[in-house]
Formats: structure tokens, C-alpha cells, sequence
């Protein structure tokens, strides 16, 4: 006997499901990465009502009830009539998009989400930033509190975003009374991405500022997408930091990789890296460095008290991420291609950051300035 179409398949378990007792729960950004993750999670669990699915383009979850629309198009509140929960997760953090449009993209969106969620009665939405927001700062506490102060500034990629991000969500219930927001702060994010800090494990070497003390906290995203689940379900709730047990020091990290360092005086560091990313060359702005420098480890108590562990150790995510990017190489952000890797791997890091005024002279010799 043939199996049943996949639309008739989904059908019977959406009226399986329907019976079922729990909430209904709305993922945006359900079609890729996190937000495909935790929609296979959330239509596999018996504890979910029925999953609506939100994206640009259908994704392959059969189970989920999908939507094809644009976020910051008000028509989603229509879209969430009759959900309890909305996990938003169209974010966009793309290294290599326009600054100014990613800020619009992911500001505007997360506005019309928490809106649309009010005007359609939803009780509560769930929000995902990073501990980037707490900032990486030498004063800072080992681990900082999750109630500890934002301090960071927009000066990071993506960075700002999320402050804007957690400054909409703090506003939501006051603007939108009876609208609960939850907000997830993942440390180092890894499985599937690309950012600032994943790349910074493709160099050839790995660059310490003379003078700081680094400290390494990873969150495998399968335990952020556990941790989803627990905020979609109401378990934990506020604001709460996911990520392993504890951390590594930047001694560890080398032991662990096998990568040995480039130590380099602030100065050098932080002004090269500026330069690099003025001209061009590098997706990844001077601010990016603090977190490489500076400590911005958080305690993840409030889970701990929901009865949440992580599965994965930083030990364990930090060798899952070496294998992850191996065949990669990027010096100071900049992915390269295989011939000018060799040239990179030859000479070092120093390429890129002692090498400045000749990339520099040459960027300016091809617009003929």
C-alpha cells in the first residue's frame, strides 16, 4: 500500500493534535536554522497543540500549519489568531548583509510581531538575542548574573539589534497589557552558523590582545532550541541566559584546538581591525574584538530552577565547532578562498592585521584613488 500524501498525512495529525491538551504555538523564521529546529521539535511533541509556521518560503515540516508572508507585513496578525505562544526567530544576523538594512529588518519585525501578537490575543511571545547584550567588559563579574546590568554597545555585529531587540521586549507589556514577553540570551552559538565569533575558530592562528583574559561560554544549538521549547511551554519565563556548564579559559580553548595564539598590543589590534572593516576588507567591526578580550560569561540559574540541563559540554560544542569549520579560513573576519589561504596560513594572522597599510594601499590603487 502506497503512503498517504503528504497534505492528507498532515491533515490527520492536525486533527489528532487538535484534540490534544496544550498551547498552540507560532514560530516565526520556521522555514531554516533555529527556527526549522525547534518546529520539528514542537510538531514531534505531545505536550503542543498545533504549530503554525511562519516564513517567507515553506519549509518541510509537514506537521506544522504553514503561513508564507513577510514578518513585518501586519497581515501576521491575522496569521496568529488562535495561538498562545509566538516564538520569534526571523532575526536576521547575517555577517555579510547591509548593516543598515539587517537593522531595519530585524527592528521592524520584531515591532510587528509583538503588535500583531497583542491585536490577535496571544498571551505570550518569545524573543532570542544573545549574552553579547551584557557586554564584554574587564570589570565584569565571572559568571554575571542574569540580572546583571546590559551594558554592551552597538559597536559589535548584530549587537545592536538585540539591544533594540530587549528594549522592545521590556516595553511590550506595558504598551500591550495582558502580553507576556520572554526573552532567551544564548551564549556562543554553535551548530550551523556563521558569525563574528564562530569565524574567529577558522584563523590559522588565534588572536589574543596583550593584557586581556578571555573566557569562552558556548551554547550547542540544540540546547537553545530545548530551551525554546521550555519558554514555549511556559516553564521558565523573564529573562534567562542558555548555554553549558561554566566556562574555558582562552589557555584551554588552545590546549583543546591545537591553535596556538598571536598576541598582539591593543593598539595594534583594535586599530588595525577598525581599519580593515572601514576599507572593506572585513565583515566584522573593531567592537567585535571585546568579545575575545574581555569576560562575558553568564550564570543560566533560571533554567537550572525549571528543571532545564544542558546536554552538551563547552568541551564538547567547542570540538564540535573545529570540526564544523575545518577546510574554512578566515583572517580578521574575512572568509578567504584556497589560494589565498595558503598565502594566509604561510604568513600568520599578521596578514591582515600587521599587514593593514599594504591592503590598504592596494584597495585604494584599484579604485584609483
Amino acid at each position: 500500500m502506497s503512503s498517504p500524501d503528504p497534505q492528507v498525512r498532515a491533515a490527520r495529525n492536525h486533527s489528532t493534535r487538535s484534540a490534544a491538551r496544550g498551547p498552540v504555538v507560532a514560530v516565526t523564521g520556521a522555514a531554516s536554522g533555529v527556527g526549522d529546529l525547534l518546529t520539528r521539535r514542537l510538531a514531534a511533541s505531545d505536550e503542543i497543540k498545533r504549530v503554525v509556521a511562519i516564513d517567507e518560503r515553506r519549509g518541510d515540516v509537514v506537521d506544522a500549519q504553514w503561513h508564507i508572508l513577510d514578518v513585518r507585513d501586519p497581515a501576521i496578525a491575522e496569521k496568529l489568531r488562535g495561538a498562545d505562544v509566538v516564538v520569534h526567530l526571523a532575526v536576521d544576523l547575517d555577517l555579510e548583509t547591509d548593516p543598515a538594512a539587517r537593522t531595519a529588518y530585524n527592528v521592524r519585525g520584531t515591532q510587528t510581531v509583538l503588535t500583531a501578537a497583542a491585536a490577535a490575543g496571544v498571551h505570550r511571545v518569545v524573543l532570542c538575542t544573545s549574552t553579547m547584550v551584557y557586554g564584554a567588559l574587564p570589570d565584569n563579574d565571572i559568571p554575571l548574573s542574569e540580572d546583571a546590568e546590559l551594558r554592551a554597545t552597538a559597536e559589535a555585529t548584530g549587537v545592536g539589534d538585540m539591544l533594540e531587540i530587549e528594549r522592545l521586549a521590556r516595553r511590550a507589556p506595558r504598551a500591550h497589557p495582558g502580553l507576556n514577553v520572554t526573552v532567551v540570551r544564548p551564549a556562543v552559538l554553535v551548530g550551523g552558523t556563521d558569525t563574528a565569533l564562530t569565524r574567529y575558530f577558522e584563523s590559522p592562528r588565534l588572536l589574543v590582545v596583550a593584557g586581556s583574559r578571555p573566557t569562552w561560554q558556548f551554547c550547542h544549538v540544540d540546547d537553545l532550541v530545548s530551551a525554546l521549547e521550555y519558554a514555549a511551554l511556559e516553564k521558565v519565563e523573564g529573562e534567562f541566559a542558555v548555554g553549558c556548564e561554566g566556562w574555558l579559559e582562552q589557555e584551554e580553548v588552545e590546549e583543546l584546538s591545537g591553535i596556538r595564539r598571536m598576541e598582539l598590543p591593543s593598539a595594534v589590534a583594535l586599530g588595525a581591525a577598525a581599519r580593515l572593516h572601514r576599507i572593506g576588507l572585513t565583515p566584522s567591526p573593531a567592537g567585535d574584538l571585546a568579545y575575545t578580550m574581555h569576560p562575558w560569561v553568564v550564570s543560566v540559574g533560571r533554567l537550572h530552577d525549571a528543571g532545564w540541563r544542558p546536554r552538551w559540554t563547552n568541551e564538547e560544542v567547542l570540538a564540535a565547532l573545529l570540526e564544523e569549520v575545518q577546510g574554512r579560513h578566515t583572517v580578521a573576519g574575512r572568509r578567504l578562498g584556497r589560494k589565498d589561504a595558503t598565502a594566509a596560513g604561510a604568513a600568520g594572522a599578521t596578514v591582515a592585521l600587521l599587514g593593514t597599510a599594504a591592503l590598504v594601499r592596494q584597495m585604494r590603487k584599484r579604485r584609483g584613488l
